[in-house]
């Protein structure tokens, strides 16, 4: 803005003096700026820990000042330190921090045992179901289990003949055999046999030879009554076995398996 004051001598009652004010095209060169109240930020409280309580402690060497007119003094804390409340953390036993702890030792242990020893229990059960269940799906299905014995009336199986029942997924041989047989089997010289034993402690009874129909090489399943011993002839790599189920000839290191079996009387067979 701008004002105009003139002034004149004698021509003063002629003139007449006026004001007049015009808006300056001319713009400022600093922006106006407003100032707002002072926004105040509270200080950040400090955490009264061990850690930061230890702080406050003389960390140098402690000087005793003494003195005709100076009282001898020391000072390590100061006397206005607000120290934590830990009462929401004691128990009640020993809310008192002058209560001797160790009266009341047993009683507030006893609830941290009674704690950890019913978790174990707990655990323990846990872990024994989970491993229960574990190994079960290992065993063996329910269709093998029932044919875990069998029960064979042996009426049925004439002199001189051997039948082939299943048992347990594998082949069972169940032989009656023959006078001749018998006297053929336990005549034969232990020293010339690859797995040496004598027909007496393969048959329970002389006349029934109950064996496992798996060949002891690599598992075939040998032909009852053929082979050059009489016995069992292995098709898949010419192992023979005669009538006591021991190998004779061929690959095979082992005689055939003899499961465990009984004679429960009434002139039936149980195996298993």
């Amino acid at each position: 803005m701008i004002n105009i004051v003139s002034k004149s001598g004698n021509l003063a009652p002629y003139l007449k003096a006026s004001t007049q004010t015009i808006a300056s095209q001319i713009k400022p060169l600093h922006p106006a700026v407003t100032t707002s109240a002072k926004v105040l930020v509270p200080p950040e409280p400090e955490p009264r820990t061990s850690y930061s309580l230890s702080k406050k402690l003389p960390s140098g060497s402690v000087h005793v000042v003494s003195g005709p007119v100076v009282t001898t003094h020391v000072r390590f804390a100061h006397t206005d330190i607000q120290v934590p409340d830990f009462s929401a953390y004691r128990r009640n036993e020993v809310q008192d921090s002058t209560a001797v702890s160790r009266k009341s030792e047993d009683s507030r242990k006893s609830f941290t045992y009674l704690i950890v020893g019913g978790g174990t229990v707990v655990g323990a059960y846990a872990a024994k179901t989970l491993v229960t269940e574990f190994i079960s799906t290992m065993s063996a299905t329910a269709d093998v289990l029932a044919l875990a014995k069998i029960e064979i009336k042996l009426a049925e199986i004439p002199e001189g003949k051997s039948v082939t029942f299943k048992w347990r997924g594998k082949p069972l041989f169940i032989r009656h055999r023959t006078a001749s047989e018998i006297q053929t089997e336990r005549s034969v010289d232990l020293g010339s046999l690859r797995d040496p034993q004598h027909d007496n402690d393969r048959a329970q009874q002389p006349e029934w030879l109950v064996i496992i129909g798996v060949c002891t090489h690599l598992g075939c399943v040998p032909i009852a009554n053929a082979g050059d011993f009489g016995g069992y002839y292995c098709p898949c790599h010419g192992s023979h076995y005669d009538a006591s189920g021991r190998i004779r000839k061929g690959p095979a290191p082992l005689n055939l398996e003899i499961p465990p079996y009984e004679f429960p009387g009434d002139g039936t067979l149980v195996v298993g």
